[in-house]
Order: structure tokens, then sequence, then C-alpha cells
């Protein structure tokens, strides 16, 4: 009875060894192992056997983490105030340093994204923040890139989600994108104000070197207001027709003969 029961005692203390002793880590993740608390390697995956007591084991996820930067208060070049939120794509290719280099690399990824959000976008003003959204993720992402290399992070994306403005800067905004459309439309107007005028420039002196096209000009416009169904119709005779018959009709008649 005695031996049954001590057998069975060392049945469990084997599978309580095993259990402590076997670690089983996905395609996904690796195991940082230290051996009496010194780093040892780097193992995985698949079955990774350790020795209790002597070695242990800390796992890392090499997959991206997708990562939301809370909303920032953020004050632009030109002093609006704005807040602003991103969302941050990473991931872990170097587990040792990972584990070695920073304590808990998580939360100190996520903090140093939203103090350098702050301090870039604070670099800008707010047209460049509103329309320049590429530049700007592509700043952050190489700054960010930087400083986490030392961790063994690699900072593969930076987006930012959202530029919220007060309601006042809304106004503001939309009082300048109709200040703008209009200017733009007194423009526009003023070209074709300009084209006009030297169209007709370049017309009258065509019609000054040529007196026939003037006549002919004079005559199709007859006909386009002929056209209309208007009953009276009033228009004057240029000189240059009239002169000649006014000419005649003064001019002395000859003298009659003996």
């Amino acid at each position: 009875m005695a031996g049954a029961l001590g057998g069975a005692t060392l049945l469990i203390l084997m599978l309580l060894f095993l259990a402590s002793a076997v670690r089983i880590l996905r395609e996904y993740e690796r195991g940082v192992v230290f051996q009496l608390g010194r780093f040892w390697k780097v193992k995985g995956p698949g079955l990774v056997l350790l020795i209790p007591g002597i070695q242990q084991m800390v796992r890392v996820d090499l997959r991206v983490v997708v990562m939301d930067v809370p909303s920032q208060d953020v004050i632009s070049r030109d002093n609006v105030s704005v807040k602003v939120s991103a969302v941050l794509y990473f991931r872990v290719v170097d587990p040792a340093r990972a584990i070695l280099q920073v304590e808990r690399f998580l939360e100190a990824t996520s903090q140093l994204a939203q103090t350098t959000l702050r301090a870039v976008l604070g670099k800008h003003e707010l047209d460049d923040m509103l329309s320049e959204r590429e530049s700007l993720n592509l700043d952050v992402q190489k700054i960010l890139d930087a400083q986490t290399d030392a961790w063994g992070i690699k900072v593969t994306n930076v987006e930012i989600k959202h530029v919220d403005l007060n309601d006042t800067m809304i106004r503001a905004i939309a009082r300048q994108a109709e200040a703008e459309r209009e200017r733009r439309a007194k423009v526009i107007h003023a070209e074709g104000e300009l084209q006009a005028s030297e169209m007709l420039a370049q017309a009258a002196e065509v019609l000054a070197r040529q007196p026939q096209a003037l006549q002919l000009r004079y005559l199709e416009t007859l006909t386009v207001i002929a056209a209309d169904k208007n009953s009276t119709i009033v228009f004057p005779l240029p000189l240059d027709i009239v002169a000649p018959l006014l000419q005649k009709a003064a001019a002395p008649a000859p003298a009659a003969g003996p």
C-alpha cells in the first residue's frame, strides 16, 4: 500500500515537472529564455524544453500590433487649438531587445507615439494638418521608427484619423472657403473681360482696314434683327452710305444752256 502511494506521488511529481518544463510556441511567437536570471537565447516556434527553477521564458508576439493613439490636444504653428487622434502599426522584430531594453514595450510605444504626434503636428499650420496628412504621417512614422529601433520594434505605418476643430474655427474655415470661391469667380470674370476686350480690339483693327467688312457686318446685323418677330424695326444708316446721297442732293444744279 505504501509502495503504491509512493509510486503515485512520484508519477504526479514527474507530470508536474514535465508540465513546467514543456512550452509550445505558435508560429508567430518567440520565447526569450533566461537562465539563472541571465539572458540565454531566443527560442521557438514549436516545442521548447526548459529546466524548471533554472530557466524562465517570456513570450513575445511578432504579429503587427494595431494601436489607437488617444486624441491629443495640439496647438498648431498658427496658434489654432485642435484635437488629433491617430492609429499606429508596429511589430517586434527583435524579441530580445523588446524585453531587455524597455519595460512594457507596448505601453512605452504608445506613450512615445502620443508625444511625437504632438511635437510633429505642433510645427505645422492648420492648413497642413487638413491637406498634407500623407506627409505628416510619414514624418511621424520616421521619427517613431528611429526612436523605437533600440527596442527592437519596427513602426510600419502611422495614420492620422481625425482632426477635430471647435465650432468657431469651423465657421471661420467656411467663411475663408467662401471668400476664396468669390475671389476665383472675380478673377475668372476679369480674365474673360480682358480676353473679350482684346478680341474686340483686334476686330476693330480689321474693320478699320477694310471698310467693306464693316458694311457686311452691318448688313448681317440687320438680317439678325429682321429675323425677330417685332413688327417695327428702327435702325440707323451709316454715314458712309448716306453721305454720297446727301452730297449729290446738295450739289448745285447745272446751269441751263443758251
